[in-house]
């Protein structure tokens, strides 16, 4: 079945064409939110590789749901939510969580404005990456995507100290790796 649409069709058109399982749209739509949406999974992931599995499997699952999305809201966030929501299962499945009592979490000093100055954008993505599965998985959902100690915490499942104990242990860990740097 072939559907014309005008050459500067919007993301509704899109969307429609992917709710028909359209494939011309799906690529689309992939190439058009891939950049962004890589850069959320490679913040969860531990490689290149790992971020890029998260990421097909997110759309996997956009593509098989779309049709729940409802006109009228940001398919963005929709569409973010759903990655991040991924992100989350795959660390879910490595269950190689090692958590600890925050009453054994180090005091943490922020980062000198001139050392975090001095690094790229590509520095401080690899030192998330270096991160533990479960630190990094913390640090993104609190500091990137604002949710909180609560949230975390049910969405883990773990403990609110737990979720602060890591996040605390993730900022100390970060802080050597991007310190070391530059001092």
């Amino acid at each position: 079945m072939d559907i014309s649409l005008p050459f500067d069709y919007t993301e509704e058109h899109l969307i429609s064409a992917c709710k028909r399982e359209e494939r011309w749209a799906q690529q689309k739509l992939y190439e058009i939110h891939y950049g962004k949406m890589m850069g959320v999974c490679l913040r969860y992931a531990s490689s290149e590789e790992e971020a890029l599995d998260m990421l097909h499997e997110g759309f996997i699952k956009v593509f098989r749901h779309i049709g729940k999305f409802q006109a009228g809201t940001s398919f963005s966030a929709w569409l973010r939510r759903i990655i991040v929501n991924t992100c989350i299962d795959a660390y879910r499945k490595e269950k190689r969580r090692r958590t600890e009592d925050i009453d054994q979490a180090h005091e943490v000093q922020t980062f000198d404005a001139d050392a975090i100055s001095q690094c790229s954008e590509k520095e401080i993505l690899e030192a998330i990456q270096q991160l533990s599965p479960v630190y990094r998985t913390v640090f993104n959902l609190y500091a990137i995507e604002g949710y909180s100690h609560k949230e975390i915490a049910d969405t883990l499942d773990i403990t609110e100290s737990t979720s602060r104990s890591n996040l605390v242990k993730a900022r100390v860990k970060l802080k050597e790796l991007l310190g070391s740097k530059y001092q």
